[in-house]
């Protein structure tokens, strides 16, 4: 017996070996794919996931003579202070608000112009619209803000000439708290609504063509068409991108927020991600900045799970 046990011990001691031996075998074999990935690999690894030890100064008083470990912890002082402030629910329903208007706004108009372009038989003027419509996608941050506030100047601004002009009293765009948020949206859909039809022409093309001709001969119109075929074509890429979008319902960037920011419209304009702008960089406090951004992150993973179980759920129980 003790031979019998010794035996199968090394027998099962040499079979991770063994596993580990083709692993290797495996990688040497394919060390070509292995080298591709590698870049993006380290890239994710030393930029995104090494820093991410430093979310423990959400959970301390940082001091940065004492570094990181050497800071005193204080649990979640720092969350319960944030829930207790006044502007809580201010920042909650900012954040909010923006991205279901820019949600309730942007969702569909690159779904709007697809299949408007789709539709489009004259080779030059498809090309044209795509373009003017694909072009503000690539102008930056910065200079997208330059062109809203000079459009929008109360003084020199075009858009507002040209309000005046038709005989109606223009509102103070820039100011008014009111119209921060149609302000934003709006400009956000005209610089990415092209941009966004793009993938959703790539999933037009993929519609045989014999269906639209069966459609025809049985006396199908041309909104009948649409309706019957191009839209279920397109419901799978709109369920996925709804559901990344969806989930980062409080992820609204403080890039082009922050620039359009000013003392006026401060109330309808400042959202969670422009509060920790301010309170780590510009105040310097690192430990209350970082509980915020981490209640925000956790929030938006929340949000994402949850959506996306709603939405496989109500995918396995439809006929698409």
């Amino acid at each position: 017996m003790p031979n019998t046990n010794a035996a199968a011990t090394s027998v099962a001691l040499s079979i991770p070996a063994k596993k580990r031996k083709r692993t290797w075998k495996k990688i040497a074999r394919n060390w070509e794919l292995y080298l591709f990935i590698a870049p993006a690999f380290f890239y994710f690894l030393i930029f995104s996931y090494g820093p991410m030890y430093g979310i423990q100064i959400a959970f301390k008083s940082y001091i940065p003579t004492k570094g990181i470990f050497g800071s005193p912890w204080v649990g979640f002082d720092h969350f319960v202070r944030f829930f207790h402030s006044y502007y809580f629910w201010d920042l909650i329903w900012n954040t909010l608000s923006i991205s279901l208007y820019e949600l309730a706004v942007g969702f569909p108009i690159p779904i709007i112009l697809a299949l408007a372009f789709n539709e489009v038989k004259n080779g030059f003027f498809k090309k044209l619209a795509q373009t003017v419509t694909y072009a503000p996608h690539f102008i930056s941050v910065v200079v997208m803000a330059g062109m809203i506030i000079s459009f929008l100047s109360p003084s020199t601004g075009i858009l507002i000439r040209m309000i005046e002009w038709l005989g109606f009293t223009a509102p103070d765009l820039l100011t008014d708290p009111r119209w921060f948020k149609t302000m934003y949206v709006l400009s956000g859909v005209w610089q990415s609504a092209g941009w966004g039809t793009i993938i959703y022409l790539a999933a037009l093309s993929g519609v045989d063509p014999g269906l639209h001709e069966a459609a025809i001969i049985d006396g199908a119109s041309r909104f009948q068409r649409v309706r019957h075929i191009n839209i279920p074509t397109l419901l799978p890429t709109m369920t996925i991108l709804l559901i990344l979008n969806m989930g980062s319902l409080f992820g609204v960037g403080f890039e082009k927020i922050l620039l359009l920011q000013n003392p006026l419209n401060m109330s309808s304009s400042d959202v969670i991600s422009t509060y920790v702008y301010r309170s780590g960089l510009v105040d310097a406090q690192y430990s209350f900045s970082t509980a915020i951004g981490l209640f925000n992150s956790v929030i938006n993973a929340i949000l994402l799970v949850v959506v996306n179980q709603i939405v496989r759920r109500t995918s396995e129980n439809s006929l698409w």
